[in-house]
């Protein structure tokens, strides 16, 4: 087994020392390109603030916090779910559970807009986005799903980044001037045992 193990090292080389491409470096620290990350992430903060307002106070208010969540059980009952175990779990767990499951997505959504515009918690809410997209894309609704993941893709990626001009980068320059602030105090070791041990027990 060892010998195979260093003819394939041998061959295609060790995992830890490869290396990215120069030019995909230099785009995860760019400052020029974090401006373009940072206007795609205000940008998908701005759709998912749309989508979860129009959901709390707007015209699909109805459909999602009122009625029990009927529209989030219509459309897990006949939508078309891209596999039939993710159609059993849409018709077991989301039917019975559509009014507290509407709130939870609508509030999600404005919660994760609001998190990406801000630039606090990029990665949780990029992260959020993608697990938001993946269940409507499981649950039949195509739409511009791939796009918004696409560019939660890209957040997720260049988080350094991304995040550079917001909350997060604030936390970060703050954590970077001030480690102290941020570091954890250790708790100072008791001498009592010690000292009482050195009286009792003096060195000949």
């Amino acid at each position: 087994m060892a010998s195979l193990q260093n003819a394939v090292t041998a061959s295609i080389g060790e995992p830890a020392k490869r290396t990215n491409l120069p030019v995909w470096e230099g785009l995860k620290s760019s400052k020029l390109a974090a401006l373009a990350w940072t206007a795609m992430r205000v940008w998908l903060g701005v759709m998912w603030i749309q989508a979860g307002s129009a959901k709390i106070w707007g015209a699909e208010a109805a459909a999602f916090l009122h009625n029990n969540g009927a529209g989030v059980a219509g459309f897990a009952a006949h939508g078309t779910p891209a596999y039939s175990w993710w159609g059993s779990f849409l018709h077991g767990f989301v039917v019975p559970n559509a009014g507290a499951l509407g709130v939870l997505i609508a509030v999600a959504e404005f919660s994760i807009g609001v998190a990406l515009v801000a630039g606090l918690f990029t990665r949780v809410a990029a992260l959020g986005s993608l697990a938001l997209l993946f269940t409507y894309v499981m649950s039949g609704t195509a739409s511009v799903c791939a796009f918004y993941a696409a560019i939660a893709i890209v957040i997720l990626v260049m988080w350094r980044t991304s995040s550079w001009i917001g909350i997060d980068g604030l936390i970060s320059a703050c954590r970077q001037r001030h480690p102290s602030l941020f570091r954890a105090h250790q708790p100072i070791p008791s001498t009592r045992g010690t000292v009482g041990t050195a009286v009792a027990h003096p060195v000949a």
